[in-house]
Formats: C-alpha cells, sequence, structure tokens
C-alpha cells in the first residue's frame, strides 16, 4: 500500500486519469477511493488537487462522448450490450430509461452518483437524440461535481484518511490481499444479485411462432407494450399493443378478459421486465399471461407480418 501512496504522489494526475478512465468504460474498478486519497494527499503533500481535478474531469469526458457517440449511431443495440456485460441486474437499462424520461439530459449532473445510471446515461442520451451542445454542458457539469465531492471529502478527511493509509502500510502485502479480496466480494455479490433477479424472471415465455398462429386463429391475444417511455420513443411499438404505463395497472386489468391470452413484451435484456409484468397479471388472475421470447426484436424479425390487433380500452 506504500507503494500505491507512492505512485500517486509521483504521479497522481496519471494515476487518477487512467483508473477514471477504466471505471467510466464499465470496469469494475471503484475510482472514487483513489479520488478521495489523492485529495487527502493534495493537503500535506505536493500533490495539486486541481490537476487532479482536471484529470479525473478529461476522463469522465472521453468515456461520456464516447459512449454518447456510439448511442446516436448505434441505439438502443449499445444499451442491451452494456447491460448484458454489466454486473447489476438486467433491469438497470429500463430503470435508468424511467429516470432519463422523467428529468431528460439534466439528469446527467447526478448520474456519476448513481450505480448503473452511470453506465447507462450517456449512450442513451445519445440515442434518444440530445444535441451535443448541452450533453457536453452537463456531462462536464456532473463529472466536475462527482470528481471534485471526492477530492473535497478525501481534503476534508484527510487526518482519517491518513490514519487508514498508515494502517495499511504496516500490514505490507497484506494490504493488498484485503483490498483484492474486498473488490472480489463486491463483484461476487454483484454477479448473485444479478442471477437472482434473473431467477426471479424465470417464467414460461411463448414463442413468436405461438404467438403468430394465435393471432392467425383468430384467438386475438392482447399484447401489452412494457417498455419504458424513452424506449417507446426509440423504436415503434407492435401495432395494436397496449402500453402498460398508460394508466394505472389495476385500471387495465378491470378491462380485459382473464381468460384471454396475455402477451407481453419489452426492449431489454432476457425480457426481464415483460416477465415482472406478466407475473403481475398471471398473480391477478391472468392464467395465460406470458412474456414474449425475444421482446420486440422478435417481433421485428418477422417485419410486421402479423396483422395488427385492435387494442382495448384502458
Amino acid at each position: 500500500m506504500p507503494q500505491l501512496v507512492e505512485l500517486i504522489q509521483v504521479y497522481g494526475v496519471l494515476i487518477v486519469f487512467g483508473i477514471v478512465l477504466v471505471e467510466q468504460f464499465g470496469l469494475p474498478i471503484p475510482a472514487y477511493p483513489i479520488l478521495i486519497v489523492a485529495g487527502a494527499l493534495s493537503v500535506e503533500s505536493d500533490v495539486s488537487w486541481q490537476l487532479v481535478w482536471l484529470a479525473a474531469i478529461g476522463a469522465c469526458l472521453i468515456c461520456d462522448v464516447f459512449w454518447f457517440r456510439a448511442g446516436r449511431f448505434y441505439g438502443k443495440r449499445i444499451l442491451r450490450l452494456l447491460c448484458k456485460i454489466s454486473l447489476s441486474p438486467d433491469s438497470c437499462v429500463n430503470q435508468t430509461e424511467d429516470r432519463f424520461s422523467k428529468f431528460g439530459v439534466k439528469s446527467l449532473l447526478v448520474s456519476k452518483f448513481v450505480p448503473g445510471f452511470n453506465t447507462i446515461a450517456a449512450p442513451l442520451s445519445g440515442a434518444m437524440g440530445v444535441a451535443a451542445r448541452p450533453f457536453l454542458l452537463y456531462a462536464v457539469t456532473g463529472a466536475a461535481l462527482w470528481s471534485g465531492t471526492g477530492i473535497l471529502l478525501g481534503a476534508w478527511f484527510h487526518a482519517s484518511v491518513d490514519d487508514v493509509l498508515d494502517t495499511l502500510s504496516t500490514m505490507g502485502s497484506t494490504a493488498l490481499i484485503v483490498v483484492a479480496s474486498v473488490l472480489g466480494l463486491f463483484i461476487a455479490f454483484k454477479y448473485a444479485e444479478r442471477r437472482r433477479h434473473r431467477s426471479r424472471s424465470a417464467v414460461e415465455r411463448i414463442e413468436m411462432a405461438e404467438l403468430l398462429a394465435l393471432i392467425d386463429s383468430g384467438d386475438a391475444p392482447v399484447i401489452i407494450d412494457a417498455r419504458s417511455l424513452s424506449a417507446q420513443a426509440m423504436e415503434a411499438a407492435i401495432p395494436g399493443a397496449l402500453v402498460f404505463r398508460a394508466c394505472q395497472p389495476e385500471q387495465l386489468m378491470a378491462t380485459l378478459d382473464r381468460d384471454r391470452h396475455i402477451v407481453v413484451y419489452c426492449s431489454c435484456p432476457n425480457d426481464v421486465t415483460a416477465a415482472q409484468v406478466a407475473h403481475q397479471f398471471v398473480v391477478n388472475g391472468f392464467h395465460r399471461a406470458r412474456p414474449l421470447k425475444g421482446g420486440l426484436d422478435a417481433w421485428n424479425a418477422h417485419n410486421g407480418g402479423a396483422p395488427a390487433l385492435d387494442p382495448a380500452p384502458c
């Protein structure tokens, strides 16, 4: 651990820049402790908090611009990719889309303080067509607030941080083992959380071929669009689908026949949102409610070949 302190003292700007850059690209390497340590060292050593702050902002901006451009050119595909490789549960994309729909580009001011939101906010801004100038304004301001808070905490509590560093220094290589173990436990916890959420959404799916067969047979299933508002703005819905968020679930369910086939779809990884909504229908007596396997992608793969359905009123 003394090597880390020495590295920050000698190469403080480069160390902070590199770790923040790696974290902002999505790897599970926490950068905030480094900002706190750098802030503490700036009080009693030659580490410049101004340069550390600028380095952190620069690293954030590089990643944000990269993901913003990726979102602009690849849209929903890049969001699905990020959620697949993320350690957070698959519902992270939908939760982030809901936050973005509510606050818009201003959500970038606090996105870096919210796990999961940080990874998705920039590409979602690009996918939603946010103009470059306001994006850069809020992205830079958000990065400055996030990194500045970490540096300020380190400077404010520098005595306590110094005590922790001194303790770790006396532990020698054991300190590295402790730090690595904590990081490993964090990754294991996030992975277990992701698996737990997947198991909760492990309900029977309806295949696209079966849905088309129901429509062709005249059995008229009710199709429910369970996507977020942002996702609805990015991709057209299945013709005739009811929007689950258009009214209260109880109000929607009261208008439907519990013996009808209910098909719920979304555009999220593993159909997680559709499975959660379908489960709500099943709990309320709709024993034929199932999520569509593959969601909107599966429908679009058939080029919308099925006829439009008449939506039931809310």
